[in-house]
């Protein structure tokens, strides 16, 4: 199973695919497709049919996330290393009191987890996104 999520830029479609044998593929089927729109159907369609645009993506993705923990290393931030879309960082201070404040310098960062009340989680996102986490950031991080 494969989604067009963050590797493709189609995260909002919710449009994904799977491969693999008939007899498996029969299992899946009755749990249902549902609809996609026109338009998520035609960029997802499109999207595999670009050479090389997974490997591009990744490395993209690489670069962004590797600058970031930098960002988050020379600040002294604790954070859990990934090779994901997104990362576990430690905020020393309730989570939802420190995604409050990112968000009031329009800033959303991911979920809370009861099991880790001062970790949030964090998605890498475009080198424009991480721009604007970085100057929130240090806004709220002070």
């Amino acid at each position: 199973l494969r989604t067009f999520s963050k590797i493709y830029g189609m995260a909002g479609l919710r449009a994904g695919f799977a491969m693999g044998r008939p007899d498996l593929l029969a299992k899946l089927r009755p749990f249902g497709v549902g609809f996609l729109p026109v338009t998520g159907l035609a960029c997802a369609t499109a999207s595999l049919r670009v050479k090389g645009l997974v490997a591009e993506r990744r490395a993209l993705n690489k670069r962004i996330r590797e600058d970031t923990f930098e960002f988050l290393e020379k600040k002294g931030v604790k954070y859990i290393p990934s090779e994901a879309n997104h990362f576990m960082m430690e905020v020393n201070r309730p989570g939802d009191q420190f995604a409050q404040a990112m968000a009031a310098n329009k800033v959303i960062i991911g979920r809370i987890w009861q099991v880790w009340p001062t970790k949030v989680r964090v998605t890498v996102g475009s080198a424009d996104d991480m721009a604007k986490f970085k100057a929130a950031f240090e806004k709220v991080w002070a």
